[in-house]
């Protein structure tokens, strides 16, 4: 990547709870890649030994991901000490104590960091999500990104599009389904191309219009992961797949 696009957040503390701050941050970070996929045991944390301290940094512990080109960091928790605003007061000449009108208390916040890279989480989520299986001696292609990441949350697809009975179906439901969430619908290939072309961009869910369902108002949501088919009714699409999403998010 040419560039590294940061995210940082930065917490302002007591400075006798600034460690157990850090304590508590540092999992929590961890977690938030764990909670969209990332695989636990392709993740690490590393401690900054004493001589490689940054400047400003009482302690620093990295998050590290395993790329297939080696360990890198995706994220840093800094205990920053009083830093930031002990600098900034003794170059201004301003007083930026913060009083506690609880204990009537004037003190200097220190600061607890998370420093992260935005498009190399991206480019972790993309890599762990990649999937290569074989399915009836093919080679299916899948990425298996957590739901709230895929594009496209679900694909709408006739089983036969010369049918203008299945299209306007699939338009309705289509319709239905993105006013709450990204839908799309494809007709340009045979059923099995169009489910092969959605799992490649990640898309958790497909819903396929048949010639049954003219007849009994159900259709085949299909899912990405498991490929199992359940037979619902078309006016419950919305229901389900919201209600799937809403499962995915724990």
């Amino acid at each position: 990547m040419r560039e590294f696009e940061q995210m940082e957040m930065q917490y302002f503390v007591r400075p006798e709870g600034a460690a157990a701050h850090f304590d508590e941050w540092l999992p929590r970070r961890r977690a938030w890649y764990e909670q969209f996929g990332v695989a636990p045991v392709r993740l690490r944390t590393r401690e900054h030994r004493p001589a490689e301290l940054a400047h400003y940094a009482r302690k620093a512990v990295d998050i590290e991901y395993r790329f297939p080109f080696g360990w890198k960091e995706l994220e840093g928790v800094h205990n920053r000490g009083d830093f930031d605003l002990g600098n900034h007061a003794r170059s201004s000449g301003e007083n930026l104590e913060y009083f506690d009108p609880a204990t009537e208390e004037h003190l200097l916040p220190w600061i607890i960091e998370t420093s992260a890279g935005a498009d190399r989480a991206a480019f972790t989520f993309l890599i762990d999500a990649y999937r290569e299986e074989e399915v009836r001696g093919e080679t299916r292609v899948c990425l298996a990104l957590h739901p709230e990441l895929a594009p496209y949350k679900v694909a709408v697809l006739p089983l036969l599009k010369k049918r203008p009975e299945i299209v306007e179906m699939c338009g309705r439901i289509v319709a239905d389904l993105k006013r709450d969430v990204m839908a799309v619908y494809d007709d340009t290939a045979s059923i099995g191309k169009l489910y092969r072309r959605q799992d490649e961009i990640g898309t958790p869910w497909c819903v396929t219009v048949d010639v049954d369902s003219l007849e009994d108002g159900a259709v085949t949501i299909r899912d990405r992961d498991s490929m199992t088919q359940d037979r619902v009714s078309a006016d419950q699409v919305k229901r389900v797949v919201l209600d799937r999403l809403e499962a995915a998010r724990g």
